[in-house]
């Protein structure tokens, strides 16, 4: 099979599974129904997800999802929280979603974060000239006009900065951490800068996030502590952050000359975007699935959020194409400013929490267009019993999967007022190519879920 094909079988697959993820499950009956009449009634929709399989995998749709991706990606760009391009994205989203005929279409205020990187460099100046390749880190300062010009200490820990503070005066942290997985690893993005200047640092350079790399740094928001000094922070590739380490375990002294020209302006205006499809019976009910629109400003933000954002669209439209309407109302929201901290998904909620009781699902699509297996999921014994007779709807394209303990940072300020269910993708990256185009997935699960009253008594979290 083609590269190309593999893309868009695979994105295909990965809509059918990210309608499903992040799921939140609100109680609407407690009245209750035995649990064999509810798995009975998910089976009898077994031809209605057959319908929207075959359209996504076989039939007009098969590769709708990766040309509007393409051709979103290729006609914006990086679309960078508080920049004109993500302006341009959400009036092309805006455009195309009621070109494609989905409901209530509009756009909701938000105010985002506006930083702009500018120029930046670092060159190893002893024991040897080098140039680095690096990324400031979002919201990261400037340093002094001329650069910084100073010596470096490498440690691979928090624990290890802590022991050898005194040795951090002055300096330039770089941080060798092992990668283990990124949620474990991110830490030191996000908190490195604040904790290197608690001991003195005058600046920190991070290895990437990741664990492949081909001279390539990453960049990504990190969080400056309340209280603490902020010095200039960026990320550098992992080959530079193993070799100024080997360097540093040899007794060599290593200097550095970091230069960078970031600027942070007052929040922009910006939007959420939204459609729907109505529910037949149920329309003040609400199965909410997303995405975000932004992305980093050094890439075209395909994997990050734009197949996320796109299959959230298409979710709606394979169910529109098959004339397919929920009692519930289905609702797209294409967060803006994730990469910030979730701060358009942030402002929705506060505007729409007063209405928590209507929420059903909420679904957030953000961790890769990779191939779909199956879904994160944290909920109650009996939650998981009926998503568990939902993933049997997904048996013809292997995504059956359920596993715990979903999350996700535009979804998870309704965990914690109380939503008790969390659904959440779950995706692996594979070698081999996939027979399974990716949009099918994300439909199913809000059609069905909107369709059905989950007539489950779950107590909130802390009850």
């Amino acid at each position: 099979m083609q590269g190309r094909q593999i893309k868009q079988c695979g994105l295909s697959s990965l809509t059918l599974l990210a309608t499903f993820l992040h799921c939140n499950c609100l109680p609407h009956s407690t009245g209750g129904k035995p649990f064999p009449e509810t798995a009975k009634e998910i089976a009898s929709y077994a031809k209605v997800a057959k319908s929207i399989i075959d359209l996504a995998v076989y039939g007009k749709a098969q590769n709708r999802s990766y040309e509007r991706l393409a051709d979103f990606t290729d006609t914006i760009g990086n679309r960078v929280s508080g920049s004109k391009n993500l302006d341009l994205a959400i009036k092309y989203m805006f455009s195309a979603l009621r070109k494609d005929g989905l409901e209530n279409v509009h756009l909701e205020p938000v105010k985002i974060p506006h930083w702009v990187r500018g120029e930046e460099s670092a060159v190893m100046l002893q024991p040897r000239n080098h140039t680095m390749a690096i990324l400031g880190l979002g919201s990261s300062v400037a340093t002094p006009q001329g650069g910084i010009e100073a010596e470096v200490l490498v440690v691979e820990s928090f624990e290890e900065l802590k022991k050898r503070q005194k040795e951090a005066i002055g300096k330039i942290v770089v941080y060798n951490q092992p990668f283990v997985s990124y949620g474990e690893t991110v830490q030191y993005r996000e908190f490195g800068a604040s904790k290197a200047a608690e001991v003195g640092a005058v600046a920190t350079l991070i290895r990437s996030i990741t664990p492949f790399s081909i001279n390539s740094p990453h960049t990504g928001w990190q969080d400056y502590q309340e209280g603490v000094q902020k010095i200039p922070t960026a990320c550098i590739t992992v080959e530079d952050a193993m070799m100024m380490a080997r360097m540093a375990k040899r007794g060599q002294r290593i200097v550095v000359r970091l230069t960078m020209n970031a600027q942070t302006f007052p929040d922009a205006d910006s939007f959420n975007t939204v459609a729907e499809i109505i529910g037949s019976e149920h329309p003040e009910q609400v199965v909410l699935l997303s995405g975000h629109l932004d992305s980093w400003d050094v890439g075209q933000g395909a994997m990050d959020d734009g197949g996320g954002a796109l299959i959230s669209w298409e979710a709606l439209s394979l169910l529109k194409d098959l004339g397919l309407r929920p009692r519930r109302t289905l609702r797209t929201v294409l967060w803006s400013a994730e990469e910030q901290g979730g701060v358009g998904a942030q402002q929705y909620f506060q505007l729409h929490k007063v209405n928590i009781s209507n929420f059903n699902l909420v679904m957030e699509s953000d961790q890769g267009t990779f191939t779909p297996l199956g879904l994160q999921f944290t909920g109650s014994v009996q939650a998981r019993a009926v998503m568990a007779e939902v993933m049997k709807l997904l048996k013809p394209i292997n995504t059956t999967t359920l596993e715990e303990h979903g999350e996700g940072i535009d979804i998870e300020m309704w965990m914690d007022a109380g939503v008790p269910v969390d659904l959440g993708t779950w995706l692996r990256l594979q070698l081999l190519p996939t027979s399974v185009p990716p949009v099918s997935l994300l439909a199913l699960s809000p059609y069905f879920t909107s369709e059905l009253s989950l007539q489950i008594n779950i107590k909130r979290k802390g009850h």
